[in-house]
């Protein structure tokens, strides 16, 4: 923590869970250290991304293009050790890193539910539905997503073999009203996402053809 009153407060980004239909907050993951980059890519949905798709208009697009995003991240107990809290010295970073790993599993009371059920015959089990996932990085990003990958390599431990620091990779895939629909919560966030890049976008300074060394378009 910096000794300066005036600093300015950092911010972290992380993961926040809400539920889908109320907007509830139902966690919130904030990542111990902000990565130092966030990877960023784009798939295109023209009309002729796909095999067989339609070449004769070039220009047309289908829909919000596919974003992916990569972060990687640290977990390290240092810091609380040193302050000397008492969960962190009874189990490491355990409880950072189940919160992470929580994103890529079922509830386990879910899982039970529909063992019961296939159990008693029924016929159709309806694939269990998880909160809302979304990335939050600066009040600029609040991303719905879903994540699609996860990687964790711990590094350290202590004697009882608790893991003290640990590097996480996290592959997320936003998802757009394609995905989820324009009614769905998942889908008014994109909705504003898009919308503030526009915003964004028209507040960049114009620019001459001068600057590009040219002075029209023949």
């Amino acid at each position: 923590m910096t000794n300066f009153p005036n600093a300015p407060r950092l911010i972290k980004g992380g993961i926040v869970l809400i539920d889908p239909e109320s907007a509830r907050v139902e966690q919130v993951i904030p990542l111990q250290y902000n990565p130092e980059s966030l990877s960023r890519s784009f798939q295109i949905q023209s009309t002729e991304s796909s095999e067989g798709g339609d070449r004769s208009q070039p220009l047309r697009i289908k829909g919000p293009a596919v974003e992916t995003l990569k972060v990687e991240a640290e977990i390290d107990a240092t810091d609380l050790l040193e302050g000397g809290d008492s969960e962190t010295t009874e189990l490491g970073i355990h409880r950072e890193l189940a919160a992470l790993e929580s994103l890529v599993h079922p509830a386990s009371d879910d899982l039970l539910s529909n063992n019961r059920l296939a159990q008693l015959g029924t016929l159709e089990i309806i694939p269990m539905e998880t909160p809302l996932t979304l990335f939050v990085w600066s009040k600029h990003r609040v991303l719905p997503v879903r994540v699609t990958e996860l990687s964790v390599t711990e590094e350290a431990f202590d004697p009882g073999l608790n893991p003290l620091r640990a590097k996480v990779s996290l592959g997320l895939r936003v998802l757009s009203v394609d995905d989820v629909g324009f009614e769905h919560k998942g889908g008014h966030l994109f909705m504003n996402h898009l919308q503030g890049k526009e915003t964004l976008r028209d507040k960049q300074t114009g620019a001459k053809l001068s600057v590009m060394g040219i002075g029209e378009i023949a």
